[in-house]
C-alpha cells in the first residue's frame, strides 16, 4: 500500500490549514511561557516540515492471490508531510499524513473475470480490484523533562483502505543518563483492525459461469472466516551508548503479539488431492489461505556506527527475527555516507535478507485438503533478497532559500533495487525535503 500525489487544491488547503494551525500553537507557546523569565533551550526552536514521496515498481511470477503462480507486477506512489511544532519549550508535536495509491495486476485477479477478454493468472483484469488507495494519519505528542533526561511520547493512528481500516494508539518512555552517552527508551503500541472479507469471484456465494471445465462438478468445500477482526500488541525496548569519540553503538528488542484474522481472505490455494477446473487459462480456487489466529513475533538485533574520519561514516545493522509460524531471518546492512562538500553526501547502501519457511507454506498443489493450515504466499517461503541502493543529499546550509515562510533545509533523493531469490524484483524512488520555519 502507497500513497498518490496530492492534488493542487488539496496542497493548497493543507497549506492553510498548517499555517493556521502553526499560528495558533505559536501564540498558545507564547503565551505559555509569561510569567517565566529563566531561560531554557526549547526542544524544537521552529516549526519543521517535511514533504516526502515514494515510488514502487515490482514484478514477480508467484502471486498469492492466484495460488503462488500468477504475475505480481504492482506500482506504488506515495506521497507524505510531516510536520513538527514546538508547543513550548518542552512539548513538541508531529503530525505525519499521508496517501499512498497502488495498482496490482495480482489484485485484478480477485475477479480475473471481469475484464472481457480471456482469463490468465499472468495476466491483468483490467476490473476495479486492480487499484487501491490508502489514506492515514499519525499525530505523535512529545514531552521533555527540564534537563532533556526524560521524554514521555504518545501517539496514536488511523489508516484507511477499501478493504482495511487500522486503529492504534501506543507510547514510549526515553531515559538518558552517563551525561547522556546512554539512552534506554521502552515503548508499547496497540493496533485494533477490521476487514472488510473479499474472496476470490469464485468463491462468492452464488457464482456460476457456464464456461468451467473440469471433470466432474466445481463444488469448493469453502467456508467463510467467522472473524473479521485482527488486533497487534506490540513492546519495545532499546538502549543506545556512546562507546567513544568515533564509535556510537544500539541494542534494541522487540516482543510482537497478534491474534484474529491473520489470513488474507482473497488469497487462492490449490490442494493436491482436488481435481483441478478452469474458466479459459485461469484455475479456479479450492480454497483460500487459512493460517492461525494467533502469531508471536521477536526480533532483536543493534547498529554500530563508527566515525571513520570528517568524509566518511559507516553504519552497520543487524537483525535477527524468529515467531512461532516457523520463520527465522537475518538481516545485515551496510551504509557508507560519504561527505562530497559542506552541502553535498553521498550514500551508498547495502542490505542482505534470508529467511526460513513458515510452517504451514506450500507450492501450488502441494497442500492436501485434509490440511488444517496452508498458503501458497511467497512472503512466507524460504528465500534471500539483496538491494543495492545510492542517494544524494543536499543540505542549504544558510536556508537562502524560502517557501510560503518556510526556510529550504535538505533534500533527500535515493534510489533502491531489490531482487529476491524466486523472481521478484523491484525498485524504489524516493524523495525527501525538509524546510524550516523563519
Amino acid at each position: 500500500m502507497n500513497t498518490s500525489y496530492l492534488k493542487k487544491d488539496t496542497l493548497r488547503a493543507s497549506r492553510h490549514v498548517i499555517a493556521s494551525l502553526c499560528c495558533f500553537l505559536a501564540c498558545f507557546g507564547i503565551w505559555s511561557q509569561q510569567g517565566d523569565t529563566s531561560y531554557k533551550k526549547k526542544v524544537l526552536e521552529s516549526s519543521e516540515i517535511d514533504l516526502l514521496f515514494s515510488y514502487y515498481d515490482q514484478d514477480g511470477v508467484h502471486a498469492a492471490v492466484t495460488g503462488g503462480e500468477g504475475t505480481e507486477a504492482l506500482t506504488d506512489a506515495t506521497s507524505t508531510i510531516v510536520l513538527r511544532m514546538p508547543i513550548n519549550e518542552d512539548d513538541m508535536l508531529t503530525v505525519d499524513v499521508g496517501l499512498s495509491a497502488y495498482t496490482s495486476a495480482s489484485s485484478s485477479n480477485v475477479n480475473p473475470l471481469d475484464g472481457g477478454l480471456g482469463a490468465n493468472p499472468f495476466d491483468a483484469s483490467s476490473g476495479e480490484s486492480r487499484k487501491d488507495m490508502l489514506a492515514y494519519i499519525n499525530p505523535t505528542y512529545q514531552h521533555s523533562s527540564d534537563d532533556r533526561n526524560a521524554i514521555w511520547t504518545a501517539n496514536g493512528y488511523f489508516s484507511s483502505e477499501y478493504d482495511y481500516v487500522s486503529i492504534g494508539f501506543g507510547g514510549s518512555y526515553t531515559r538518558l543518563f552517563n551525561e547522556k552517552n546512554t539512552e534506554i527508551s521502552l515503548g508499547g503500541q496497540v493496533f485494533l483492525d477490521s476487514w472488510k472479507t473479499i474472496y476470490p469471484i469464485e468463491l462468492r456465494e452464488g457464482f456460476f459461469d457456464d464456461r468451467i471445465m473440469g471433470i466432474g462438478t466445481y463444488n469448493p468445500n469453502f467456508v467463510e472466516f467467522d472473524k473479521e477482526q485482527r488486533n497487534s500488541y506490540s513492546l519495545s525496548l532499546s538502549i543506545s551508548q556512546i562507546l567513544g569519540k568515533r564509535l556510537q553503538g544500539a541494542l534494541f528488542m522487540d516482543f510482537v503479539s497478534q491474534n484474529g484474522l491473520l489470513s488474507t481472505p482473497f488469497q487462492r490455494v490449490y490442494f493436491g488431492d482436488v481435481g483441478d477446473f478452469f474458466i479459459d487459462d485461469f484455475q479456479l480456487a479450492d480454497d483460500v489461505e487459512r493460517l492461525p489466529d494467533s502469531r508471536f513475533k521477536v526480533p532483536f538485533g543493534g547498529r554500530l556506527n563508527y566515525f571513520l574520519n570528517d568524509v566518511v561514516v559507516l553504519r552497520s545493522y543487524y537483525r535477527f527475527y524468529w515467531d512461532d509460524w516457523g520463520i527465522t531471518s537475518h538481516t545485515a546492512s551496510l551504509e557508507v555516507p560519504l561527505k562530497v562538500s559542506n552541502s553535498f553526501t553521498l550514500y551508498p547502501t547495502y542490505r542482505y535478507y534470508t529467511q526460513t519457511r513458515a510452517d504451514y507454506f506450500y507450492e501450488k498443489e502441494e497442500a492436501l485438503s485434509t490440511f488444517q493450515f496452508y498458503t501458497s504466499d511467497f512472503d512466507l517461503s524460504a528465500y534471500e533478497a539483496h538491494q543495492f541502493g545510492m542517494g544524494v543529499q543536499y543540505k542549504d546550509i544558510f536556508q537562502n532559500t524560502s517557501i510560503f515562510g518556510f526556510g529550504f533545509k535538505a533534500v533527500d533523493l535515493r534510489f533502491s533495487k531489490y531482487d529476491r531469490s524466486d523472481g521478484l524484483n523491484a525498485y524504489i524512488l524516493s524523495l525527501a525535503t525538509t524546510f524550516v520555519g523563519n
